[in-house]
């Protein structure tokens, strides 16, 4: 039972987007802001124990990915819609994971993997961090503060994205990469 723990994990921050986003789309920022913590919380956890006493499975392996990019980009769309973050943002991430999700697609059944790298981590941080400051600081302007204060978040997003790009970059490096030794090794059997 303790080895689904990760799995159980993972699933519950599937189930914790439709809060967030509601929230958010009601505009209880400081409520969003929590279901983003405890979701953090939960990514962090689900990792380090399966790592921890090696219950790494391919569900995991798959569905942890894809918990990180939707409630991203189901938060990106939401900010969005409600005019918080601008277009462009959630344009470049849905351009971003479109190509990571083309290139795992394709290495699905081969012998190649492209497992996450801190860049990778890195970038989905940062854009993490972005998001707790676009909820703060629209919490502040909308309930606490007579005067509007800068959000300074736009700047968190576009480091964020520049880290992702250099991610995309980075990890298209390294299956190309792994396909050359692959194919050098397959040279040096023959």
């Amino acid at each position: 039972m303790l080895k689904h723990v990760p799995n159980i994990l993972t699933l519950i921050r599937f189930i914790l987007i439709v809060p967030i986003v509601l929230c958010i789309a009601y505009e209880e920022f400081i409520i969003a802001f929590v279901f983003l913590v405890l979701s953090g919380i939960t990514d962090v956890l689900d990792g380090t124990i399966a790592r921890k006493f090696n219950f790494i499975t391919d569900f995991g392996k798959l569905m942890d990915p894809l918990a990180d990019k939707m409630t991203q980009v189901a938060i990106l769309v939401t900010l969005c819609v409600k005019q918080i973050v601008p277009f462009w943002v959630l344009a470049i991430v849905v351009i971003k994971e479109f190509a990571m999700i083309s290139g795992a697609s394709f290495l699905y059944g081969k012998e190649l993997v492209v497992s996450s790298k801190w860049y990778g981590k890195l970038s989905t941080v940062l854009f993490y961090l972005a998001i707790a400051c676009s909820l703060i600081t629209r919490y502040l302007n909308t309930n606490i503060l007579e005067a509007s204060i800068q959000d300074f978040s736009i700047y968190i997003y576009c480091i964020a994205i520049l880290m992702t790009l250099l991610s995309l970059v980075l990890y298209f490096r390294a299956f190309n990469m792994q396909k050359y030794i692959r194919d050098e090794k397959e040279k040096l059997q023959k």
